[in-house]
């Protein structure tokens, strides 16, 4: 699912279900990452353990060796050198992806649950042209949640702003516009988004980035999305 969205230089793994957590839930940890679930409850390690296990089946791919993925600064991930990569979990699903670094310079990758976001959520997050938007399209494609669906897009672009900036984007300073497209029998709905950054974006190759483009995805009960930043 997450694969459909990103281009073919990046690998990614995914977990879904009951069948995802018989291949990555008994996965083993590394010291390093167990010290950090002293104290967790099953739920939480079991989700840490599977998105770990599919990142460092997508290093394999890579050909990069295996090793721990640990949180760096505000929960980032730490990636091997050359590396950069993404990481999502939710009830049920779990997934990274993981490209060289000199293919793309960043990307975001984010899953929720395909259900409307709790009450008072939406207007915390949303800017006033997106709320605007996001009534129309609830009109239009009632087959979407489409407050979850902007949440999920703000957490692929933090997740691919953080990298390039080492600093916080505020849910109010990326003006974010979800775009339908259409979509082949079976497949869902599906779509792309733009963010345009309402901050002094990063600098990438020389240029100052204004905005970033994404896709989204609606499948097997969840919503995903996906950021890419590209070098030129």
């Amino acid at each position: 699912m997450i694969g459909e969205l990103l281009p073919g230089s990046v690998v990614a793994v995914e977990a879904f279900g009951e069948e995802g957590e018989r291949e990555f839930g008994d996965a083993p940890l590394y010291p390093q990452e167990e010290a950090l679930l002293t104290q967790a409850v099953d739920k939480r390690r079991r989700e840490f353990t599977v998105v770990r296990a599919c990142a460092r089946r997508a290093m394999d791919k890579l050909g990069v060796p295996p090793q721990p993925v640990l949180p760096g600064e505000r929960g980032a991930p730490q990636w091997p050198d050359g590396v950069t990569g993404s990481m999502t979990h939710c009830e049920g699903y779990g997934a990274a992806a993981l490209v060289r670094a000199d293919d793309l310079a960043s990307l975001g990758i984010d899953a929720e649950p395909h259900a409307p976001l709790p009450e008072g959520v939406l207007a915390a997050v949303a800017l006033p042209a997106e709320t605007a938007r996001h009534a129309r399209l609830a009109v239009e494609r009632p087959d979407v949640h489409w407050d979850r669906l902007l949440f999920s897009a703000k957490e692929s672009v933090y997740k691919a702003w953080f990298p390039l900036t080492r600093a916080w984007l505020d849910f109010s300073e990326a003006d974010i516009d979800l775009t339908p497209v259409a979509a082949g029998p079976g497949t869902g709905p599906q779509g792309t988004f733009r963010a345009r950054l309402l901050v002094p974006g990063p600098m990438v190759g020389g240029r100052r980035v204004g905005h970033f483009d994404g896709r989204w995805i609606v499948r097997r009960g969840l919503v995903a999305t996906a950021v890419t930043v590209r070098h030129g």
